[in-house]
């Protein structure tokens, strides 16, 4: 019977090198059958996918596709999805945060915390789309695999999209009882279990997975406020049921509960001295802020973190209930509930203290029909999706040292610096001098929250037709109703030294405002295949993509973003010959009303939102164009040596109409990008086997803003990687050490932040060198 893919985001293409590298560092696994097992291969090498729902060789789909597997990833040694970003051109994951993930694909991203602000990278787990940014972190354990889709796929893939999708598939019961257990340690104290067991037989088996990583932070704190910044605490469980009670019939069920109580993140100050000397992006913090007791009152911890719980349920279903057709149902539910203090001024002053408290809830129902004969492959259905979520910003800080540092002039009048060369506060003395020592302290704080209830509608359809015997095409289209509705809080007292908020622009709106308005979308998307022969095909795709509207509500305003449109343009080639097998794809995307986010700066700005907010709007036209080449040579059985590179020339369109803007390239989007290495997976005999994998990473210069500012970005960076050991008693356990930035580069992972809407740009420092050992046991 026909094979169909039971979830929305499915099978994908390994020839595409970063999996095909990875397929050969793991290669040759065994086949597995089950659209929802690791990837299959035929008889001559060609990865058997289900990237458009159906199986098809890796080679036969015409959209550009990676999919890496649980086993590929372990065997380069990664372990979030920052890391794995790096292998993968075009894609690029700036984790500041478990909070807060900047998702980039061909250098378009949307991380804004907004509950207002549509997402326009989708990120999918087990076929639901968790793109919300506060909900979207997801723990990569026990995972099958996870596929990066390139380009609008609002077709095949959701509404938001716009640009490309990341999905995470988890590995599914299997009739039979294995399990694994793993444990690690390494540097800055870090340890780590994690492993699952497996139990059942062909009609109900259950899986049960899990993981604990811990380590020390990699930023000496000075303040005894908190210790070591940027340490990780994080704890994620699993559990799956599958139900197969005939051939045709497969009912999943699986429960998620991930769990973060990482400290704070690392806010270092561009202009502030600390007592370790003058002010370091890669040196000690002192991030002190409110004193204990107020900062719990206000802020609602004592200790700079993040505390972050998520929960997560999905029911999937798929039927094959006559010959060639199939029905699938994919419906899940997820909450999260994150809060997040952090020091945005990066210094000892009690000056800009916040918490960001998200919490949110999201359902979705798909269903969908597929039908397939000897030259027609089809599928139809339908979508929903509703979330409500809210943001709300708790702000502390000491009134006479809010004013004093936020002012040249009174500090000149004061005769006191913000911070001393020692690093001591002067600013504290502000508010004895103003008062002529009637006060030396007056705590002040205020909040602002805004909420988004947001309702999507969208019914689906999808059609190849086998011209000839070489030829194939496609056409597919997604209609789509949404309803979006905004609020806005804001809670705003008087300040005892000024009479008016402390935060520049901010009011008290009594009240939540709401504004609300709705939309309609035709997204479609066209391909074409042909097979220059059995192992080599070129394509071309023009798809559309869209970035919903923003319906901005203020404390003074109510305006409407418009939608974000895109056409991409891409061809390619792709296969195999000899020992060589690979991909070459250039794109071309045109952008209307490209949506932009910015930190508010200015206290008169037109939107009404107060300083160091965000506020997104429309930049006007942009476009983007790249070229992506993967490579990968296995001249023997246990070698595998393997390049890519991604080149993008892309930005707002250098147009007076697009003003300030003009010009500038996208933020985080490097002009280049590339990675390299080679895999050795030798046998040693005595079911013993050799396996390495040193690998370099290169990313060109990037910026965080699209401002472009040159002291707000990071310049070309080259990290070395490996991973190697070995295994014994035919790989039932295994020994091995691993290095992550083994030269130990010092790079930004994020610069400017909300403290630069306040003049003070803070730097967020990456990941130094990490190394460790790990220990593996297959029962």
């Amino acid at each position: 019977m026909t094979k169909y893919a039971p979830h929305a985001l499915s099978r994908t293409s390994c020839i595409a090198l970063a999996c095909a590298l990875f397929g050969a560092a793991t290669a040759p696994a065994a086949a597995q059958t089950g659209t929802d097992n690791a990837a299959e291969e035929s008889d001559d090498n060609v990865i058997i996918v289900t990237a458009q729902k159906f199986e098809q060789k890796s080679t036969d789909v015409p959209i550009t596709i990676s999919a890496i597997s649980n086993q590929q990833m372990e065997r380069l040694g990664v372990s979030d999805l920052d890391e794995l970003s790096n292998y993968v051109p075009g894609l690029n994951i700036q984790e500041q945060s478990a909070n807060n993930p900047g998702i980039v694909i061909r250098g378009i991203t949307s991380d804004s915390g907004s509950s207002q602000q549509a997402a326009r990278v989708t990120l999918y787990y087990n076929g639901i789309d968790i793109s919300r940014s506060r909900g979207s972190y997801q723990a990569i354990y026990d995972v099958d695999r996870i596929e990066v889709v390139k380009g609008p796929q609002a077709t095949l893939f959701g509404t938001a999209s716009a640009v490309g999708a990341i999905s995470i598939i988890s590995a599914k019961p299997e009739p039979g009882f294995s399990g694994k257990l793993t444990a690690g340690i390494g540097n800055y104290d870090s340890r780590i279990v994690g492993g699952h067991i497996n139990v059942g037989n062909d009609v109900i088996a259950a899986r049960v997975a899990g993981e604990w990583k811990k380590r020390d932070g990699y930023i000496e704190n000075l303040s005894d406020r908190q210790g070591d910044l940027y340490a990780q605490d994080q704890l994620g469980l699993r559990g799956s049921l599958r139900f197969t009670p005939s051939d045709a019939l497969t009912i999943d069920l699986i429960g998620t509960y991930d769990q973060q109580r990482n400290s704070g993140t690392p806010f270092i100050s561009g202009n502030f001295p600390t007592s370790a000397g003058p002010a370091n992006r890669f040196g000690p913090a002192n991030l002190s802020g409110a004193p204990a007791g107020i900062s719990a009152a206000v802020l609602g911890s004592d200790e700079l973190g993040l505390r972050r719980e998520v929960y997560d349920g999905n029911l999937t279903a798929s039927y094959d209930f006559a010959d060639g057709w199939n029905f699938t149902t994919v419906n899940g539910y997820r909450k999260f509930d994150s809060q997040e203090v952090f020091d945005a001024d990066g210094s000892a002053a009690w000056y800009l203290e916040f918490t960001e408290d998200s919490q949110g809830w999201q359902v979705s129902h798909e269903s969908r029909f597929a039908y397939q004969d000897d030259n027609v492959r089809a599928s139809f259905g339908w979508n929903y999706f509703h979330e409500d979520n809210f943001q709300r910003v708790p702000f502390s800080s000491e009134e006479g040292t809010f004013l004093a540092c936020s002012s040249a002039a009174l500090r000149a009048q004061l005769g006191i610096p913000c911070i001393a060369a020692d690093g001591t506060v002067t600013a504290a003395q502000a508010t004895g001098l103003l008062t002529g020592g009637l006060a030396t302290v007056l705590p002040y704080s205020s909040e602002f929250t805004n909420l988004g209830v947001n309702d999507s509608y969208s019914v689906f359809g999808d059609v190849r037709w086998t011209v000839t015997p070489r030829l194939e095409l496609t056409v597919g289209v997604r209609g789509l109703i949404e309803k979006r509705k905004s609020g806005y809080n804001s809670i705003a007292p008087g300040s005892v030294l000024t009479g008016g908020s402390l935060i520049p622009g901010q009011r008290t709106t009594n009240g939540t405002l709401w504004s609300e308005d709705s939309f309609s979308a035709v997204l479609p998307r066209f391909n074409a295949l042909y097979r220059l022969s059995d192992e080599v095909n070129v394509y071309a795709t023009v798809s559309k993509g869209r970035r919903s509207p923003t319906v901005n509500q203020t404390a003074t305003s109510t305006s409407l973003i418009p939608e974000e449109i895109v056409w991409n343009y891409e061809g390619g080639i792709k296969g195999s010959a000899g020992i060589f097998s690979g991909s070459l794809g250039v794109y071309y995307q045109k952008y209307n009303d490209f949506q932009v986010s910015r930190v508010i700066s200015d206290p008169n700005d037109p939107s009404g939102l107060p300083v160091g907010s965000t506020l997104t709007e429309s930049a006007g036209s942009a476009s983007n164009l790249g070229v992506e080449a993967e490579l990968q040579m296995r001249p023997t059985d246990w070698l595998t040596l393997f390049g890519n590179v991604g080149w993008i020339d892309g930005g707002i369109d250098d147009k007076p109409e697009n003003g300030v803007f003009a010009g500038n390239r996208f933020r985080l989007q490097p002009e280049w990008q590339a990675a390299a290495g080679f895999t050795i997976d030798a046998p040693l005999g005595n079911g013993m086997r050799l396996f390495l994998t040193p690998s370099v990473t290169y990313r060109s210069r990037i910026f965080f803003e699209t401002t472009n500012r040159p002291n707000i970005a990071q310049g070309p960076v080259t990290l070395v990687n490996a991973k190697g050991g070995v295994s014994f008693a035919e790989d039932q356990f295994e020994l091995a050490v691993f290095a992550r930035n083994l030269t130990n580069k010092d790079y930004l992972l994020d610069a400017g932040n909300t403290g630069g809407g306040f003049g003070y740009p803070t730097f967020i420092p990456a990941e130094p060198r990490f190394y460790g050992i790990q220990a593996s046991a297959k029962f």
